[in-house]
């Protein structure tokens, strides 16, 4: 299985669809890096990697935001930086629930993208 970062954003097609489907989709490619992510969180001095310094909030993810905004699909009241903090917050919510019931990924990444469609719809 591949455990890096940038080619699963890569896979998500950012630039394709509303920001909200990207999302979605990135959501979807990070699921499966639970493992990796989660001690990474932990231990972050043991990735010394420069390319992990970036984080997921990189040109790419701004613009799928921003494209978000634009097109209705993402409340504006939510910037990128704090849809980062949300992606991994409810990741980590999914990596750790699966790890703890009786449950199929299938149905905890389902709870997840449900989860993060419905912090970044657009309010009244």
């Amino acid at each position: 299985m591949d455990t890096s970062i940038r080619p699963r954003s890569a896979r998500a097609r950012l630039a394709e669809g509303t920001g909200a489907e990207a999302l979605h989709r990135l959501c979807a490619e990070y699921f499966d890096l639970g493992d990796l992510l989660s001690l990474v969180f932990a231990e972050p001095q043991l990735v010394t990697d420069p390319a992990w310094a970036t984080g997921v909030c990189d040109d790419d993810f701004h613009a799928l935001v921003a494209r978000g905004h634009a097109d209705g699909s993402i409340d504006p009241a939510l910037p990128a930086t704090w849809l980062q903090s949300v992606l991994w917050a409810q990741l980590y919510a999914g990596w750790s629930y699966l790890a703890e019931h009786d449950v199929s990924r299938h149905e905890v990444l389902g709870l997840v993208t449900r989860t993060v469609a419905g912090a970044v719809t657009p309010r009244p």
